[in-house]
C-alpha cells in the first residue's frame, strides 16, 4: 500500500511540475464519448483511471510490486466491478421483464 501511494504521489507531482504529460485530457474524453467514437485509443486504456504503476525506471524489484499492484488493481477496480454490475442488469431484466430500465455507464470507472 505504501508503495502504491508513494508511487500515485510521484506521479501527481510530476504532473503538477509538468515533467509528466497526461496523454488525454477530460475534453478529449467528452468530446471521444459524445463521438460515439469508443474505439478511440483513449477508451482502449481500461485503467485510465487507476495510476499507472508500471514505471521502467524502477529497480526490477519494485517493477515486479507495480506489476502486481496494476494487475490487481484492474481486476478488482475494473473487472469485478463489470461484472457485479452486469450481474445486477440480467437480473433486473429477467425479474422484471414487463418493465423497461436505462441503464448509463461511464466509459472508463
Amino acid at each position: 500500500v505504501i508503495f502504491a501511494l508513494n508511487q500515485t504521489l510521484l506521479q501527481q507531482e510530476s504532473l503538477r511540475a509538468g515533467s509528466l504529460q497526461v496523454p488525454y485530457t477530460t475534453e478529449d474524453l467528452i468530446r471521444h464519448y459524445n463521438c460515439g467514437d469508443l474505439n478511440s485509443i483513449i477508451f482502449n486504456h481500461d485503467t485510465s483511471q487507476v495510476p499507472n504503476f508500471n514505471n521502467v525506471t524502477l529497480p526490477l524489484s519494485e517493477q515486479v510490486t507495480a506489476q502486481e499492484i496494476d494487475s490487481y488493481f484492474r481486476q478488482e477496480l475494473i473487472y469485478k466491478r463489470n461484472e457485479r454490475m452486469g450481474n445486477r442488469v440480467k437480473a433486473l431484466l429477467e425479474n422484471h421483464p414487463d418493465k423497461s430500465f436505462f441503464f448509463a455507464f461511464g466509459a472508463g470507472w
